[in-house]
Parts: C-alpha cells; sequence; structure tokens
C-alpha cells in the first residue's frame, strides 16, 4: 500500500507535469481569446496569432527578411517596417473598422489619444532602439480600452474592435513613427537597422491590443453576456 509520504510525492510529480501545460493554456487562451471576441474564429485566432509571433523574428531566405520591408536609409540607419509588429495590425485595425462599421471620428480620436500615451511612456536608447518600462507601457492599453468603453458601452461588438484599433496603431504611431526622427538622429559608423514594429516596440504593440480588448471585456462583462460573447 502506498504510504500517505508517496502519495504526496506522487502528487507533487503530477502537479509539476500539469503545471506547464496549465501555463500554456492560459498562455494559449490570453493570446486568442481578445481575437475571439473581436469577431475571428478559434482557428482564425491561432493563425493570427501565429503569424504575427513568427513574422517577430528575422526571418532571411535567400538573403533577403522576409519578416521585414525596407522603406529608406538614413544617417547609417536601415529602416524597415516589420509584418507581424505593423503590417498585420494595420490590415486587421483596416478590417475591422470597416466590418464593424466603426465611425471615423472614434477611430481617429482614439489613436490619436494612445499615440501621445505611448510617446511619452517611451523613450530612444541607441542600442536597444524604442523602448518602454514597466509599469508606464500597460498606460496606454488602459487608455485605449477606456476610450472605448466610453464610445460604445452599448455594444461590445464595437467596443473591442475599437480597442483594439485604437491600441495596436496609437503605440505603432506614437511609439514608432514619432520617436523614429529622434532615433536617425543619432548618427551611426555602421549600419543598424530601425523597424518599425519591430524589436522591442512589437512587444508593446502586440500587447497593447490585446489587453486594451481583455480590459474591455472585464469591464463589458455584462453587455458581453446580453449579446453572446463568451
Amino acid at each position: 500500500m502506498f504510504s500517505l509520504e508517496s502519495i504526496a510525492d506522487i502528487g507533487i510529480l503530477i502537479l509539476y507535469l500539469l503545471l506547464p501545460i496549465l501555463v500554456l493554456y492560459i498562455i494559449y487562451l490570453m493570446l486568442t481569446k481578445p481575437f475571439k471576441y473581436m469577431g475571428f474564429s478559434t482557428v482564425e485566432a491561432i493563425i493570427i496569432v501565429f503569424i504575427s509571433l513568427i513574422f517577430r523574428f528575422d526571418i532571411i531566405i535567400m538573403g533577403f527578411s522576409v519578416s521585414n520591408i525596407y522603406l529608406f536609409s538614413y544617417n547609417n540607419w536601415l529602416v524597415s517596417i516589420n509584418i507581424g509588429g505593423a503590417v498585420i495590425p494595420i490590415i486587421l485595425s483596416i478590417y475591422l473598422a470597416h466590418k464593424n462599421k466603426i465611425q471615423i471620428e472614434k477611430i481617429v480620436f482614439g489613436i490619436l489619444i494612445v499615440a501621445v500615451i505611448a510617446y511619452f511612456v517611451t523613450r530612444v536608447v541607441v542600442t536597444k532602439g524604442i523602448v518602454a518600462s514597466f509599469p508606464y507601457w500597460l498606460l496606454p492599453a488602459v487608455c485605449a480600452s477606456v476610450i472605448s468603453v466610453a464610445f460604445s458601452w452599448n455594444s461590445f461588438k464595437k467596443a473591442a474592435p475599437l480597442a483594439y484599433i485604437s491600441g495596436t496603431i496609437g503605440v505603432l504611431f506614437g511609439a514608432d513613427v514619432l520617436r523614429l526622427p529622434e532615433l536617425l538622429s543619432y548618427s551611426i559608423e555602421t549600419s543598424r537597422n530601425a523597424i518599425l514594429g519591430g524589436a522591442n516596440v512589437f512587444d508593446m504593440i502586440y500587447l497593447t491590443g490585446i489587453l486594451a480588448v481583455i480590459i474591455d471585456g472585464l469591464i463589458m462583462f455584462k453587455q458581453r453576456s446580453k449579446e453572446g460573447i463568451n
């Protein structure tokens, strides 16, 4: 027969085995749930997350980067735009705005406010690019959520997409585009990449959109339930 100690040891072993699975499942929910809130199916959500994360890395094929689209050069800086961190969010935002018929005034207002906040919580570090410190990088997500809830309190189906659009495009514009001239003003001896939506800011852009929608889901729980969105 098993002793109490052996049963406890077996229980701890099972816990250790199940813990990584539980963590991965929680991460999976956090990454895909917001896209399902915005009307995408589970498969579509997984594809969006997978493609975005894959193109976060600089994939080189036959000497050419398929993750970054080259734009121009200045002061030895090679300026490009990242597919996963900028192009995909832009495409998704345009699609969501059109599909949900969100008023352009609300979109512009949300993007501008988030952009201003993103600009002030970021800074240029020549060796790293454009960075933001915790917990300040959370502010754009909170702002995007508050704006979307204020504009679409009676419709979670419109609030969630607006939160995503305001968060991702606002950060892309405020943290990357507005900070880019400052970064390019530094002269460097050897060529270096300056990637819009890449490196450190990719995480902020991606997480801002995700967190803004998650916050919407928490704030608008009753409205979300009324609309049958789980």
